[in-house]
């Protein structure tokens, strides 16, 4: 039976930074695609929006917990 690997978390934190930018991103084109949506799209857009608004923000929660594991050697 295949040992499981060992759990890297080394680059948890760019992993994680690098999703929030390409959320922000996600964001952005969601917001120049509004002009030219029905109303009813804009609504949908927006509440996808707040919804990436919210993972950006619990993803940056995990950044700051990655890099206090980080710096403290990643002990339980």
């Amino acid at each position: 039976m295949p040992r499981p690997k060992p759990d890297d978390r080394s680059d948890n934190v760019e992993k994680l930074q690098e999703m929030v930018q390409n959320t922000i991103e996600n964001i952005e084109k969601a917001e120049e695609t509004m002009q030219f949506a029905s109303s009813e799209e804009r609504e949908k857009i927006r509440e996808k929006n707040r919804r990436r608004e919210e993972a950006i923000a619990a993803m940056r929660a995990e950044i700051k917990d990655e890099a206090a594991a980080r710096e403290h050697g990643y002990q339980l």
